[in-house]
């Protein structure tokens, strides 16, 4: 295995989510490095074993690009120490312009929808800090006042699931900035991902006792 130094590393499903499917990509070659079928990213014996096998033969990353699985980013941490975590803006901008709705009624809803708007056109310092300083901004003035608020339903509720992964976030965010080789978000493993399951849906009849053989011999064969 060549020495990859910045990862994206994701899992997908296939059925019904009762197939899983986990890989990992070079950031820099864009190539698959490793997969697996039946590797399911919330499960960390599972992840454990799939990156200490490619530790084993070598591999010592610099950085991962990750969505938000706090067992994945905490596997890497544990099998290559010292690596950096970036996660994935596309998946916080995504995650957090859902939980906001298209359009919020509520200030606080409207000013965090900008917010969110903003992540994934960040290029330049300058523009991390000016975006940084807003989100203090708008947590001084809603994000305090609405983490206290016993008020239930649906809109309150992903409001404070909105701020609050975005706040979990922040410290991983931009690495990219320091390192223009760090993958800003794992667009080209979903890519990956989606040409693979176009492939797998010409073996619908594939066996189940199968499937592990055929992935293994997807990814061997499908690198790019």
């Amino acid at each position: 295995m060549h020495d990859a130094a910045h990862l994206v590393a994701d899992g997908t499903f296939l059925e019904r989510r009762t197939t899983c499917v986990f890989a990992v990509m070079d950031g820099d070659r864009h190539e698959i490095l490793s997969g697996a079928y039946g590797v399911h990213e919330f499960v960390p014996t599972h992840l454990l074993a799939f990156f200490g096998g490619l530790r084993d033969q070598g591999l010592m990353p610099k950085s991962a690009t990750v969505d938000g699985n706090p067992c994945l980013a905490g596997t890497l941490r544990a099998i290559f120490p010292g690596i950096t975590i970036q996660r994935c803006v596309v998946h916080v901008q995504r995650q957090g312009l859902m939980w906001c709705r298209r359009y919020p009624k509520r200030a606080a809803g409207k000013h965090l929808r900008a917010l969110f708007l903003r992540v994934v056109r960040i290029e330049t310092y300058a523009e991390r800090d000016v975006f940084l300083s807003d989100v203090l901004a708008w947590e001084a003035r809603y994000g305090a006042a609405l983490a206290k608020a016993s008020e239930g339903g649906w809109v309150a509720s992903d409001l404070k699931r909105a701020r609050s992964m975005l706040l979990h976030a922040l410290p991983n965010l931009f690495h990219y900035l320091d390192d223009p080789a760090i993958p800003s978000s794992t667009n080209m493993m979903e890519g990956y991902f989606s040409r693979m399951k176009e492939l797998y849906r010409g073996h619908r009849g594939l066996a189940r006792r199968h499937r592990d053989a055929y992935f293994r011999w997807h990814f061997a064969k499908n690198r790019f």
